[in-house]
């Protein structure tokens, strides 16, 4: 009921005094579509540069429409592909005019209709996602302006932090497995401990190594770590180094280039440390912060990251919409009595999925309730689940708790988290 009433409200936004605008949007020029409350185009296709005097052009040919017509209201709708509708969307809400949304995998199945023909060109695609606000189907443009917004800046810039750190990493492996593979063999997780960073920056080659021998090297190790590494661990890497089957060509570029590598990691490292303190510093101003952070298993960055990806959770209904913007709602491919089971639609934000997931991971590790509900999920009899099947139905758990933390403003009861209903289902499974 709720998903039908929905749609008839924003069919209902569509009167025969509302001008529908679609803009098919590009990095430089973009095309605009004008149809009344019937679909029907009126006025010539416009094109505009993607700057301020085309956003100018634009709103004063929205304008002349409206006047030409006689209409009341106006909607633009755009698809949100990229970054390059944002600014965009941003003018022209801060002139008044209704700006809505409109999924791509919609038009580019929709464009079709009109002629029978994939061909996309930018005028095509502009008629057709006219076409889909007149009809309805678009959701509203939801652009935030408070610390949710800061939030959504610093998730962006983590994950592509994140994705530079893992890149760099990846850098590192090829020329140890090319130079020195067993350097893995003693430090099981070269990036992290400081030990193993120390001797990427010193000395990260067998030969380098086997010249220091075992005091040389744990002097430099020393130099990081001062207990927690010893004597055997340097005499490991040194027997490591004497028995190596890594190349021994170009070995002072190699050096260079892994050193060079290590200097990018740390400051990526060190950005990743400065961005985690902004969110900590918002979490802090944020009314919701501290209930969210109560829950076991829930960290600063995570909070932030979700709050950064679905915004303040209070302008969603219910958690259920919540997990429609992650594409967590099932989906069923059935034709009469041929059904092929469900999946998740993933028709949503692909970053609060990549969210969710590492969630859900920490949390059937570290917070009982989830770990016990987990588990439960993998192994009930009736329709037991795989493990990334359980972990969708704990991210969308997840999504269930903060909602409700934050609508009630509560602190986080392990013994409340699971209903009547789970907790008997556990029982029984024990």
């Amino acid at each position: 009921m709720k998903n039908a009433s929905r749609s008839n409200r924003k069919l209902e936004a569509i009167t025969y005094k509302t001008i529908v605008v679609g803009i098919d949007i590009a990095k430089s020029r973009q095309w605009a579509r004008f149809v009344d409350y019937r679909g029907m185009e009126i006025g010539k296709a416009v094109s505009f540069n993607n700057d301020r005097e085309g956003f100018e052009y634009i709103v004063s040919e929205i304008r002349a429409k409206i006047k030409m017509f006689d209409a009341e209201k106006v909607i633009v709708g755009m698809e949100p592909t990229g970054h390059y509708w944002k600014p965009l969307a941003n003018y022209l809400m801060k002139q008044n005019i209704t700006v809505v949304l409109v999924n791509p995998y919609h038009t580019k199945k929709a464009k079709e209709l009109d002629d029978n023909s994939q061909t996309k060109s930018d005028k095509k695609d502009a008629l057709t996602i006219a076409k889909l606000v007149k009809d309805g189907r678009y959701y509203d443009t939801y652009m935030p302006h408070d610390k949710y917004a800061d939030l959504r800046v610093l998730t962006t810039a983590r994950i592509s932090l994140n994705d530079k750190k893992s890149a760099i990493e990846n850098k590192i492996t090829a020329v140890l497995d090319e130079y020195f593979p067993e350097f893995t063999t003693v430090f099981k997780h070269p990036y992290k401990g400081k030990a193993a960073v120390q001797i990427l920056k010193s000395c990260p080659l067998p030969k380098d190594i086997k010249a220091m021998g075992i005091d040389g090297v744990l002097t430099e190790i020393r130099k990081a770590v001062k207990r927690t590494v010893g004597r055997k661990t340097a005499g490991k890497l040194v027997n490591a180094a004497s028995i190596s089957i890594g190349v021994d060509y170009g070995e002072a570029e190699a050096t260079f280039k892994i050193q060079k590598l290590v200097e990018e990691l740390e400051l990526v490292n060190k950005q990743l440390e400065e961005i985690k303190e902004r969110m900590g510093n918002i979490l802090d101003d944020l009314d919701i912060g501290k209930y969210l952070l109560s829950v076991n298993g829930l960290g600063v960055v995570t909070v932030a990251m979700l709050l950064g990806e679905i915004g303040d959770p209070l302008r969603f209904d219910d958690a259920k919409q919540i997990s429609r913007l992650a594409g967590y709602n099932l989906i069923e491919d059935s034709s009469g009595k041929n059904k092929s089971g469900t999946a998740i639609s993933k028709r949503g934000r692909k970053n609060l999925r990549r969210v969710l997931y590492q969630i859900s991971l920490t949390m059937v590790a570290t917070n009982s309730e989830m770990k016990q509900l987990y588990h439960y999920l993998k192994t009930r009899k009736e329709n037991p689940l795989k493990k990334m099947q359980a972990l969708v139905v704990i991210g969308k758990k997840v999504l269930s708790l903060i909602y409700a933390l934050a609508k009630k403003k509560e602190y986080y009861h392990g013994d409340r988290v699971l209903g009547a209903v789970r907790q008997s289902q556990l029982l029984l499974a024990a």
